[in-house]
């Protein structure tokens, strides 16, 4: 195929995975804002203050019911440390708000199959567990308790508390909901846009060559398997961090990964490396300093490399590790089939959401919370893959391809 060929199958390929999830993310973007509506924060946080395991458990379920958008996290992150809870809290928190949320499961199991949803759920609570680990044996109390200062002089109060039952039996409540939903949506489809556009030009023009020579998958036999999980799952991080991409956006990627030759382990360490990109560590130097930064990306780089190479064994040990060839993703196909059908139903779903929003709006002008977005340079990247999208379509219709 010659160039403009192959630049209007990539533009065709990403809006195909776009197509493929459109009703996933509404779904799931659905449930977590009636969960953040419906469930009290501060009935939480009061109990995340020790480094024990029931802080950490709390901070886990209620990461897990959170955004799963890699900006929210963070500054719902700063936001807990402010309020009291522990370090080790808050790490647990950003992990599982970015790995154990119920929209990456529906789209993990889209593209990749429920081996790589069974061994996310497993990997993400793995992840907490050695992270929380290795906080406790590095723990630096001074730079923490500096953070902890920085982050109550910008974090602004929360609301007061309220009845759950009494917001699920009113209008009030589920408009909340609604304004919820749309808030998730302009934090994260900046992400997903660009996430999503980059595996599409990626499946196409990236040479599956050029990844299976990354991965070392053309040395299998040469070299021990155990030697190749370990250099895949150190690896993946740097790819993801050279991405720039977050959340949910890596998953196409990582599909095209796992049919390219990509061990399980480096997969695996792909999807769990959405928060070591470099613009969230540079969210992370605003909230924190740069000290803790680091510090905060060391621990998660170690621990997405001990957990990946930990799956990779243990899935390999019962004979559960997934093909690798058969996790492509879906074909970016537009036809009349079950995709068709939960795409329209879902779409009456965002337009009712809307609905509320606006509602909400009206009665609580000015109402609701900002969340920290990628900024000016994220979105220009953003607008670019619009175009980029838009022109490779005409391209694409224009050839024929």
């Amino acid at each position: 195929m010659d160039f403009l060929s192959l630049y209007g199958e990539a533009a065709k390929t990403a809006v195909g995975f776009f197509w493929k999830a459109g009703w996933a993310f509404v779904l799931g973007y659905t449930i977590s804002a009636m969960i953040q509506a419906f469930v009290p924060e501060r009935r939480l946080t009061r109990h995340m203050g020790q480094p024990d395991a029931e802080s950490v458990g709390l901070a886990t379920a209620f990461g897990a019911a959170s955004s799963s958008c890699s900006f929210a996290a963070l500054a719902a992150a700063r936001s807990l440390l402010a309020k009291g809870a522990h370090f080790i809290s808050a790490v647990a928190f950003m992990f599982a708000s970015t790995n154990l949320v119920i929209e990456l499961g529906i789209l993990i199991l889209i593209f990749l199959g429920w081996q790589y949803l069974v061994a996310e759920l497993i990997g993400g609570l793995l992840l907490i567990l050695v992270s929380s680990l290795l906080i406790r044996w590095t723990y630096p109390k001074s730079w923490i308790e500096a953070a902890r200062e920085k982050a109550q002089e910008e974090t602004p109060e929360e609301e007061e508390s309220f009845s759950p039952m009494d917001r699920i039996t009113s209008l009030d409540g589920w408009r909340r909901v609604g304004h919820g939903f749309v808030m998730e949506w302009q934090m994260v489809w900046q992400e997903i846009l660009v996430g999503f556009t980059i595996a599409g030009f990626v499946k196409v023009l990236v040479p599956e060559s050029w990844w299976k020579t990354l991965f070392l998958a053309d040395f299998k036999g040469q070299i021990p398997d155990l030697v190749i999980a370990l250099e895949n799952a150190v690896v993946a991080p740097f790819v993801a961090a050279l991405t720039f991409i977050g959340s949910m956006g890596n998953i196409p990627l990582a599909s095209v990964l796992a049919g390219s030759g990509a061990a399980f382990a480096g997969v695996m360490g792909f999807i769990y490396s959405d928060l070591m990109v470099p613009p969230l560590v540079r969210v992370n130097a605003r909230y924190y300093g740069w000290k803790v930064a680091l510090y905060i990306a060391g621990v998660m780089f170690v621990s997405i490399v001990v957990t990946a190479l930990a799956l990779h064994l243990g899935f390999g040990l019962l004979g559960l590790t997934p093909d690798g060839a058969a996790a492509k993703g879906p074909e970016a196909q537009f036809q009349i089939d079950y995709t068709f059908w939960l795409n329209l139903v879902f779409l009456g779903v965002a337009g009712a959401m809307v609905l509320l929003h606006r509602q909400h709006r009206r009665q609580h002008e000015g109402g609701g919370h900002h969340m920290q977005h990628g900024g000016k340079v994220q979105t220009a990247v953003t607008y670019l893959a619009m175009v980029v999208v838009a022109i490779g379509l005409v391209v694409f219709w224009v050839t024929g391809s």
